[in-house]
C-alpha cells in the first residue's frame, strides 16, 4: 500500500507544544481527506482530527478540541497536526492517516487504508 511519512515528536512538558509532519504522495493528496489518530501503550487506536479532501470540514474528538489543529500545506502535499496546552493524556504514538475522498467525519481506523509509519509523543509532568 502507499506509504505515509511522517516526522515531528518528541518530549515536552505539559503545557508546551508540538507539531506533527506527514507527507503524502500527490495523487493521494489531492483526493483525500486526512486524519490523524494516536495509540497510548496498551490501548486501541483512537481518532483525533480530520479535515475533508475539500479542505473545508474539519471535526476534532473532544478530548483535543481547542488544543489541537489539522491543516494542509497544498505545495508540499503535507498535512500537520498543531498540537498546543499538551496534557500527559496526550502521550501516545501518533499516525496520519488518508481516506480517498473523505467528507472529513470518519473516525475508525478500519475506515483509512493509507497510514503514515507513527511517532511518538511524550508529555511529561
Amino acid at each position: 500500500q502507499v506509504q505515509l511519512v511522517q516526522s515531528g515528536g518528541g518530549s515536552v512538558q505539559a503545557g508546551g507544544s508540538l507539531r506533527l509532519s506527514c507527507a503524502v504522495p500527490g495523487d493521494i493528496f489531492r483526493t483525500s481527506a486526512l486524519a490523524w489518530f494516536r495509540q497510548a501503550p496498551g490501548k486501541r487506536r483512537e481518532f483525533a482530527a480530520t479535515m475533508s479532501w475539500s479542505g473545508d470540514k474539519f471535526y476534532y474528538t473532544s478530548s483535543v478540541k481547542g488544543r489541537f489543529s489539522i491543516s494542509r500545506d497544498n505545495a508540499k502535499n503535507t498535512v500537520y497536526l498543531i498540537m498546543n496546552s499538551l496534557k500527559p493524556e496526550d502521550t501516545a504514538v501518533y499516525y496520519c492517516a488518508a481516506l480517498q475522498y473523505g467528507t472529513g467525519t470518519a473516525v475508525l481506523p478500519a475506515e483509512y487504508n493509507y497510514w503514515g509509519q507513527g511517532t511518538q509523543v511524550t508529555v511529561s509532568s
